[in-house]
């Protein structure tokens, strides 16, 4: 097997707790009248699609900060909820500030000890950036969707990324919670790292569980994937 150069990670999931830090954040908006985690649920459902019309070429590549305010203000109107447009603004940039999962930064800090460590993640520049300054994330560069235009799960993701580290494919592996991503990287000739996280959403099965296969690591916790790579 070709020796990995880079270990490139999906985030929102893989290192940070994107459900619980939104139900933060929308709690005292909603009171009682909605689930935290319901709505946090609800606006993630949305990422897909609103990705999906950048990937057909129905729209240009657009930052997922954008995505993420449109998507907003799409839930909110289906809700019914009027917030105003201060409101709308802060609450769209919740996603700059999720919190990492427990094992994520001495995880990281472990396996960058003996590696490159980068983001392949549809989070844009901006967004990553300001959440790993928040949360502490080691990374040496932030790659991913906007440093090459292309959203995940399209193989010029992939590729893209390896291309811009001056990589093989093979020598790039990613990390992600998520087996529809681990397919499209495997796909494309990456390796493959994959890291169990069952509270991902609220302990619900994961939609993508039928994508499952043998990934080249197999690890409950990022800790566990460095102890693994003798990190």
């Amino acid at each position: 097997m070709p020796e990995v150069k880079v270990f490139a990670f999906d985030v929102f999931g893989t290192v940070v707790d994107w459900r619980s830090s939104i139900a933060r954040e929308v709690a005292p908006l909603v009171g009682d009248a909605i689930d935290p985690g319901a709505f946090a649920d609800a606006w993630r459902a949305r990422y897909q699609p609103a990705m999906e019309a950048c990937r057909s070429g129905a729209r240009p590549y657009t930052r997922l900060d954008i995505l993420n305010r449109e998507t907003l203000d799409d839930l909110l109107g289906l809700l019914g909820l009027d917030w105003d447009e201060a409101t709308r603004a802060d609450i769209a940039m919740a996603w700059r500030r999720l919190d990492p999962w427990p094992d994520a930064v001495a995880g990281l800090a472990r396996i960058r000890a003996h590696f490159p460590i980068v983001t392949l993640s549809n989070g844009n520049i901006a967004l990553t950036l300001e959440m790993a300054r928040r949360a502490g994330l080691p990374w040496d560069a932030i790659l991913g969707a906007e440093a090459t235009g292309i959203y995940k799960p399209l193989p010029g993701a992939y590729l893209g990324t390896a291309d811009i580290l001056g990589i093989a494919p093979e020598e790039l592996c990613l990390v992600a919670a998520h087996h529809s991503d681990l397919a499209a990287a495997r796909a494309a000739g990456l390796k493959t790292a994959f890291i169990a996280r069952p509270m991902e959403y609220g302990g619900a099965p994961a939609p993508d569980a039928h994508f499952a296969q043998a990934w080249e690591w197999s690890a409950n916790a990022i800790t566990d994937l460095a102890t693994q790579l003798g990190c």
